[in-house]
């Protein structure tokens, strides 16, 4: 029997594919996919802008039914044969010293080189990504049970949400009190300005810039936002003072993609001993207009975060499951395997008005 997938052969280049599908032994899986979320990470592999030089399947945000699990895998996973699971993008050895520390995005036999979505057809049994019928579970792999109920469309969201959590809420420390900017309002931003008010945030605001993100800035009040800015309209920053009678945010979550000036905006919003999360890739050309010396003057903390944990991974499965958030209503395209293409280019600009959450459904 083989799986049908869809293999990026090329930047720009999808190929319909049928591999066979592994043996499983003692410490892998074999998932059957019924969910994989794309985001921008998917269409910047498609354009090539992050395209690792070889031939592979993508998707990094499955959802599916585990088809067949050895015992070891079983015990050490805690999942069974026909249970629901997400997929973490990260494998994790758990022995070495970044794995027991919690931090297996460093993972010294792992790291980013074995994530799921980027790794080589060619590297046995080549079904490493989401964009297929079946993907093969390695013994590093981590999986997460999805909460009965859960639809598992809405439970791809799962990925976007937790990286919200961890962006939006861990990292930065936000807690009662504070006042937050989330700057970009994909599904990441959403998801962030979701994590500030469960964290207990006085304020929100969401930015975003332009007509195609007006769907999602009209969205944001649902997912916790107090004030939403079209920076092509408005200074963010004297609309975030107008609105709260404070000089600066407390916490200021990047998500922006390629739009290194945001940087500065971020420096010049925050306030003084003010929190700044940088999550979004700039794509090179440095950070136009930043000035240091306010770092210094403010006493600000940076710090980049890359990817998501676990602990932030079940925090997201809870709130989709417990509907407090309109995650299920989201501006959202579904298509099959051959429908994923069209959808890429979309998300990517260049065509349409892309949709707030986009998943390829493999068995469609």
């Amino acid at each position: 029997m083989n799986a049908a997938a869809m293999v990026l052969a090329a930047p720009r280049t999808l190929e319909p594919r049928e591999l066979p599908l592994p043996q499983i032994g003692a410490d892998d899986a074999l998932l059957r996919v019924e969910a994989c979320g794309l985001c921008g990470t998917d269409h910047e592999q498609y354009s090539g802008q992050l395209h690792p030089g070889h031939a592979f399947i993508p998707g990094h945000e499955a959802v599916g039914v585990i088809e067949q699990i050895g015992p070891v895998a079983a015990e050490r996973w805690g999942v069974s044969e026909g249970q629901r699971v997400a997929v973490e993008v990260f494998r994790s050895c758990r022995e070495c010293d970044a794995c027991r520390a919690g931090t297996y995005r460093r993972c010294v036999r792992n790291g980013l080189t074995t994530m799921y979505g980027f790794v080589s057809v060619d590297t046995d049994p080549g079904l490493w990504g989401g964009y297929a019928t079946h993907q093969y579970l390695a013994p590093d792999s981590m999986v997460l049970p999805v909460p009965e109920g859960l639809d598992p469309v809405v439970a791809t969201l799962f990925n976007p949400l937790g990286a919200g959590i961890r962006w939006g809420a861990t990292v930065p420390g936000t807690g009662p009190g504070d006042a937050v900017a989330v700057l970009g309002c994909g599904v990441r931003g959403l998801s962030a300005a979701v994590a500030a008010k469960e964290a207990g945030a006085d304020f929100v605001m969401v930015t975003g810039a332009g007509e195609r993100d007006r769907p999602r800035l009209a969205a944001a009040p649902d997912f916790g936002a107090d004030l939403v800015v079209d920076v092509t309209e408005d200074d963010p920053i004297a609309a975030f003072r107008a609105a709260t009678g404070r000089p600066g945010a407390d916490v200021i979550v990047d998500v922006t993609a390629k739009a290194p000036q945001v940087v500065a905006q971020a420096v010049q919003l925050a306030a003084a001993g003010g929190r700044i999360v940088i999550a979004g890739t700039r794509g090179g050309g440095g950070a136009p207009g930043f000035e240091p010396d306010h770092v210094v003057y403010k006493e600000l903390r940076i710090e980049g975060a890359l990817g998501v944990d676990v602990v932030a991974y079940r925090a997201a499965l809870d709130v989709l499951a417990s509907g407090r958030y309109p995650f299920a209503d989201l501006d959202r395209v579904t298509v099959g395997l051959d429908g994923v293409e069209d959808l890429l280019r979309t998300m990517a600009g260049e065509g349409g008005t892309p949709p707030i959450h986009g998943v390829v459904t493999p068995g469609r």
